[in-house]
């Protein structure tokens, strides 16, 4: 990553984090080249990069201003920008139903097209998440949950699905701690995981949509029972 870009991921986190809050006016040029310790020409190509995503808007004799994310082109900036707000419910469920639309289709797929390695795969993911549960690892739990439904993708045997999510990283890190601290909410979600292999191993495609769509109903309705009723407390 060249300076530029260095800078632009910085001053991005301000962004997000509430140094330089939406609509309000970045400082000068020379003043972010002092603060940042670059040159003025790094940042105007800085904020070259943040234009081209419509984080910023520059008008002209008025200055740079930044931009409300409901606007932002980027998947990435959004992304940071939802995950550092902390506002987790109501993006969980609209990430969920993203979810939904791609992984019902690509564990139908798998279903035809799995190998013995990726149900073997699946089986120890589901073994990692049962200890992690009974640990009362979180971490262990989330890695393995997102870990089973990685494989499910790959084994799809569609190179484009597993890519689908790659820009969703840390959202769905995030959003999977958030619901997974919830012991029941692990019970729910070990259950429909090995309901899931079930169907997988069986082969059957409309099983295996079935199942997914159980699992997804099952996490938004987790979400909206335990979540939301702990952010209104």
């Amino acid at each position: 990553m060249g300076l530029p870009e260095d800078l632009a991921d910085r001053l991005l986190d301000e962004v997000v984090t509430g140094r330089f809050p939406v609509e309000s006016l970045l400082p000068p040029e020379g003043d972010l080249a002092g603060i940042f310790g670059v040159s003025r020409l790094t940042v105007r190509e800085a904020v070259r990069i943040l234009r081209s995503q419509n984080v910023v808007e520059i008008h002209r004799g008025r200055g740079t201003f930044v931009n409300k994310p409901e606007v932002w082109t980027s998947l990435e900036a959004i992304v940071r920008s939802i995950t550092a707000s902390g506002s987790a419910t109501g993006v969980s469920e609209r990430l969920l139903e993203a979810r939904s639309m791609v992984e019902v289709g690509a564990v139908r797929l798998a279903a035809l097209r799995r190998s013995k390695e990726d149900l073997a795969e699946l089986e120890s993911c589901l073994a990692e998440m049962v200890a992690g549960a009974d640990a009362g690892d979180v971490d262990l739990f989330v890695d393995a949950d997102i870990a089973f439904h990685d494989v499910i993708m790959r084994a799809s045997g569609n190179l484009f699905v597993p890519f689908m999510f790659e820009p969703f990283g840390n959202l769905l890190v995030h959003t999977r701690r958030q619901t997974s601290a919830v012991p029941q909410i692990q019970r729910h979600a070990i259950a429909q995981h090995r309901t899931i292999l079930e169907s997988l191993v069986a082969g059957d495609e409309m099983l295996a949509r079935d199942a997914m769509e159980a699992h997804m109903a099952q996490t938004r309705d987790d979400l909206r029972q335990f979540v939301r009723e702990s952010e209104g407390r």
